[in-house]
Order: structure tokens, then C-alpha cells, then sequence
């Protein structure tokens, strides 16, 4: 979902700086990239163990992130290129559709209704209830386990590294399309295919990686 439905990341980034910035840690939206796609609680335990603060604890500062992030998503939250027809596109190929994502179902609905996508999803899955987040493939096989069908069988669309190595270990196939800034990371040549946005998406890619 963040980073690939919704222009969620420069939000995530603005809502962390902001709140990292109430226990003294400042943070920029370059050392943000290090913890993208990961749980909100990795996150805050990612910077506490580097950066430990006194006085407000860890869950206060994730469920401020969390208020700040919806806040933000009600403000200025965009669809990214491509998403209308991109999900338009499966759905003529009459196959089951599930949103994994690794944000707490309180930001999931928020995007959604944001984007008027409500009902657009079989299945939605949040990794806040998995023992582990992404890069674990926990997620992703509990989608599959939900969709009645197996991990292998499925296509798995992501834009964090963390994302894609979820999905592989998931043994799913995957199209990984980063932001522009990390596009040409070599890291992502684990990916099925890159693309660099959804616009890129469409039958013959599908087709392609169907035959593979």
C-alpha cells in the first residue's frame, strides 16, 4: 500500500521527523529510508536501540507516528500513478486481489477510504498481527492462507526492498517498483521484474510473468 497505492512515504517521513524530533532524534528523510517498510514498532525499536530517549515510551511514540501519519493522509494523501487502472487491469483477469501491508489496519483504512478503495480488496492483511514484519514473509503466507490459495500461485507487487524480500521468501512472484531515488539500488534484481511505476503495468507484463 505505502508507496505503491498511495503517496504515503514523504507522509511517513514527515510524521516521523516530527515525532523522532520530541525525544531528540533528528532524523532526515534520507535516514527514514533505512527503516522503510517496516512495522511502525520496528521502527521505533530500530531508533531506540541506536538512539535511546528517556521518559516517553516506545509505544507513545509509535502511536503518535500513527495519529500524525492519518492526519497527514486526511490532509494530502494522493494516489500514485497508475493505481485505477492498474487494479482495473487484475480485475479483468478475474483473479483474487489482497492488500498485505505492513501498516497498522487503523493507516490501511485510512488510505483507503482516502482513495476510495475500499472495496476493492478480497483480502486485506496487515503484518501488525504476524510475530514478525517484513522483511519476514509472514504476511504474505497468511494473505495466501486467506485467499485459499498457494504463496507460489501469486503475484506480489512492492516498492521496499523489505517488501520484495518478503514476497520471495514467500516464494511468490514479484514486481518491485521503487521510488525514483532508489530505482537503480542493485539489491532489487531479486525481483521478478522493476518497473518504475504502476503505469508500467499492464497485459504484457502480466502475461509475461504468468509464463514464467
Amino acid at each position: 500500500m505505502d508507496g505503491l497505492l498511495i503517496d504515503s512515504e514523504p507522509l511517513w517521513q514527515e510524521a516521523e521527523i516530527l515525532v523522532f524530533k520530541q525525544v531528540n532524534l533528528m532524523l532526515t528523510a534520507e535516514l527514514c529510508l533505512q527503516t522503510k517498510g517496516l512495522r511502525i514498532d520496528e521502527v521505533v525499536d530500530y531508533w531506540y536501540q541506536r538512539h535511546p530517549w528517556n521518559k516517553v515510551s516506545k509505544k507513545a511514540v509509535e502511536e503518535s507516528i500513527v495519529a500524525k501519519l492519518i492526519e497527514l493522509i486526511h490532509l494530502k494523501g494522493q494516489p500514485l500513478a497508475g493505481v485505477e487502472r492498474a487494479v482495473s487491469l487484475v480485475k479483468q483477469q478475474q483473479v483474487k486481489i489482497a492488500l498485505a501491508s505492513s501498516s497498522a489496519s487503523i493507516i490501511i483504512q485510512a488510505a483507503l477510504k482516502k482513495l476510495d478503495l475500499t472495496d476493492t480488496f478480497e483480502k486485506i492483511h496487515s503484518a501488525e498481527s504476524e510475530v514478525l514484519g517484513k522483511p519476514h514473509p509472514g504476511v504474505y503466507l497468511t494473505t495466501a492462507n486467506k485467499l485459499k490459495v498457494l504463496p507460489q500461485e501469486c503475484l506480489a507487487i512492492e516498492d521496499s526492498l523489505n517488501g520484495v524480500l518478503a514476497a520471495k521468501a514467500a516464494r511468490m512472484k514479484c514486481i518491485a517498483i521503487p521510488e525514483a531515488s532508489q530505482y537503480d539500488r542493485p539489491q532489487f534484481a531479486i525481483a521478478d521484474l522493476v518497473l518504475k511505476s504502476l503505469e508500467e503495468f499492464d497485459l504484457e507484463v502480466w502475461h509475461e510473468l504468468k509464463d514464467r
